[in-house]
């Protein structure tokens, strides 16, 4: 659900970094934030609990383009990865424009994995939003790790909708970037009446 600044021809849109506890989701917003030119980023605000931090903070990227003449503005947000955050989840979601699902590799993690993929979608549901609607990225984090899941496996659990996928490590970098551009472009398409990919 975009907001319109009118006042400063602005698009804003919510990108949701979602996933277990500790999979990397503070790390992608972090890494984003230090890629991030000074001004077209806002400040970064960590709202921490007793043992998961929130990030937020939004950036105006300058290559996903316009839409009807008005900048694109994201805001990118990380949900806490317990199960005892159910009321922040549910507030932080609010308004959603996108979904990125930040999975932990590690073979030990898949049952976290799982739980909170179908936390996203009783939440979404609870929030009126359709996840077969819903522009959404899986993101297949710390590949580096030894016990890991393969993608096949990662796939078959968490993503029988086909939906595009990135291996990363997020600690690296790597595939920090390649998934915020996909998430970026598929909110894009949607504002511009486009189809899902």
């Amino acid at each position: 659900m975009s907001f319109i600044n009118y006042a400063a021809k602005e698009i804003n849109c919510k990108v949701i970094y979602y996933g277990p506890g500790l999979s990397g989701k503070t790390t992608n917003v972090q890494y984003i934030y230090e890629q991030t030119q000074g001004d077209n980023k806002g400040k970064l605000v960590s709202l921490s609990t007793e043992n998961e931090r929130t990030l937020f903070f939004d950036f105006l990227p300058l290559s996903i383009g316009d839409v009807d003449g008005y900048k694109t503005r994201f805001h990118l947000y990380t949900i806490p990865g317990q199960t005892f955050y159910e009321v922040s989840r549910q507030f932080i979601l609010k308004g959603v424009d996108g979904v990125v699902f930040v999975a932990d590799s590690q073979s030990d993690r898949a049952d976290a994995n799982i739980e909170s993929f179908e936390s996203l979608e009783r939440a979404l549901d609870k929030q009126g939003y359709d996840i077969l609607k819903m522009p959404l990225v899986f993101q297949y984090n710390k590949r580096d790790t030894g016990s890991k899941l393969s993608v096949t496996e990662l796939e078959a659990s968490l993503n029988p909708m086909q939906r595009p996928y990135f291996e990363a490590v997020a600690s690296k970098g790597e595939g920090v970037m390649e998934t915020l551009q996909e998430i970026s472009q598929w909110i894009i398409r949607d504002l511009k009446g486009g189809e899902a990919p």
